[in-house]
């Protein structure tokens, strides 16, 4: 975002928004395609684990009919909750304009690219979020709602163990009567 601040510093800002609203088309779907790369893979390669682990495959390949489920699954969660998500980031954590929104989309998708080179599983959405802060933060720190994003942190901290608190009492449910 700084580099960007630089670069355009003494354009006309009405022709550099209306130029970075196309430029941001195109890197959410650069961030779209990375996050359906590494969040993907992350819920195949659990269910194959599962799938070799009760010993109906034996092999660690990810069968089509794997594929496909993971990414309607994924798609239909963007579609119900996406928007939600995307109000809470873009408004309500810092207003986003075509500019930032094209800084954040294309550092997330450096960095979820990079890490799905890597094999390193990320939240999509916490790099997107956090690219967002990083933005507004470049933009004006005074900018950034700082309790919207206290609380987002926060509930990214609790979901692990409320989840495996959860999966726990599960299994112990089925172990009664398994």
């Amino acid at each position: 975002m700084q580099l960007f601040r630089i670069i355009f510093k003494n354009a006309n800002p009405h022709r550099t928004t209306r130029g970075f609203r196309m430029f941001q088309i195109l890197a959410g779907g650069l961030a779209a395609f990375s996050h359906g790369g590494n969040d993907g893979q992350k819920t195949m390669g659990i269910i194959v684990f599962a799938l070799v682990a009760g010993g109906f495959q034996s092999t660690l390949d990810v069968p089509f009919w794997v594929q496909l489920p993971c990414a309607a699954a994924m798609g239909l969660g963007t579609m119900i909750g996406g928007m939600r998500i995307i109000k809470t980031v873009a408004k309500k954590l810092f207003k986003v304009q075509p500019i930032n929104g094209f800084a954040s989309d294309l550092s997330s998708f450096i960095i979820m690219q990079g890490a799905t080179h890597y094999g390193i599983p990320v939240s999509t959405t916490h790099v997107a979020s956090c690219s967002i802060l990083g933005v507004g933060s470049a933009k004006r720190i005074r900018g950034v709602n700082w309790g919207v994003a206290g609380r987002m942190i926060i509930t990214w901290v609790i979901t692990l163990p409320i989840s495996a608190a959860f999966a726990g009492i599960i299994i112990s449910i089925l172990k009664l009567f398994f």
